[in-house]
């Protein structure tokens, strides 16, 4: 699979950066497509000090005519599809929210029938399942998404697999649970990590919404980076639905109280209402994933957590967000 000519489509987000970093280290030949609604040109640093074969380009990733120009001029083998806005964009955006999704998805998906490339690789969402009906969630548990991002990550999901079914192609769905880890957004539509994280920092107390018994199940964003390599790698995964999950459900008062003991905090939290649409319980499967491909997340929560802290705190120390 080295020396692949590939394609990854926000490729300066959270999770695509991580992503270039493997792709770079392994020989690829990287085409990164983002119009930095919240990617960073930072978040490449490493990729470009690397020195590898990198190109980045701003665009819309659901703009067909422009990406089969990037594909062919590119003669790009294989795509990652990480593009999206954050779930609370929904909020904002409800349309914006859910069309991204699908947009980017159909664009990919009539490129590939065409046979401008050869392989997606597409990045869905826990939050296609809503709260949990059956504990662990598998790929087969219900979609019951709660907000207009979940839907329409949940619609690209249907569309793909349509596409499988329809002209046999070669497309993988990769479901991540939650993500955490360095690079994901301080700012607008922040998770709950880091802004934590940064509110600790500042010496402001932590905010708990509701009683803080939603259940979330964490992983690492560098286990999920390698999980969609090792993906695109196992033959056996084509055409197939794979969570990346860690198997443990962790609730979010839990969450905030290990946040606090790796910063240091011993003061009050602040208590508001429960979020809008916000589910109760996720925890994945990823038995399919360990037996078809051979992979599972290694890193544990505390270690992850520590790993993340050490980056912010960096950060933070030189000014930066």
């Amino acid at each position: 699979m080295a020396g692949r000519s590939t394609l990854v489509t926000g490729g300066a987000g959270f999770i695509g950066s991580h992503l270039v970093d493997r792709l770079i280290a392994r020989g690829d030949r990287v085409l990164v497509v983002d119009n930095f609604f919240l990617g960073k040109r930072e978040n490449l640093a490493d990729a470009v000090a690397a020195d590898g074969d990198l190109t980045i380009h701003y665009e819309d990733a659901a703009d067909l005519p422009a990406m089969r120009e990037l594909i062919e001029r590119h003669e790009v083998q294989d795509v990652y599809n990480l593009a999206t806005k954050a779930l609370e964009y929904s909020f904002d955006n409800p349309s914006g929210a859910y069309s991204v999704n699908t947009d980017i998805a159909l664009t990919l998906a009539e490129l590939l029938r065409k046979k401008h490339y050869e392989r997606l690789i597409h990045t869905s969402s826990s939050e296609v399942f809503g709260t949990a009906v059956t504990r662990p969630m598998d790929e087969a548990h219900p979609r019951n998404p709660t907000t207009p991002y979940a839907a329409g990550k949940a619609g690209a999901d249907l569309a793909l697999t349509s596409y499988v079914q329809s002209f046999q192609l070669d497309i993988r769905i990769v479901r991540p649970f939650n993500n955490y880890g360095p690079r994901q957004n301080t700012g607008s539509y922040a998770g709950v990590i880091p802004k934590t994280l940064a509110r600790l920092h500042a010496g402001e107390p932590p905010i708990l919404h509701g009683d803080g018994k939603q259940g979330r199940d964490f992983v690492y964003v560098e286990d999920v980076a390698e999980g969609l390599i090792r993906v695109a790698e196992c033959r056996e995964a084509r055409g197939m639905d794979l969570n990346i999950a860690s198997g443990v459900e962790t609730p979010i008062v839990e969450l905030l109280q290990t946040l606090c003991d790796v910063v240091g905090f011993h003061g009050h939290w602040i208590d508001e209402d429960r979020r809008t649409a916000d589910v109760d319980h996720h925890i994945g499967d990823a038995s399919r994933l360990k037996s078809v491909v051979g992979f599972a997340p290694p890193t544990p929560l505390s270690e992850g957590l520590r790993r993340t802290w050490e980056w912010y705190r960096t950060r933070f120390a030189q000014g930066r967000s």
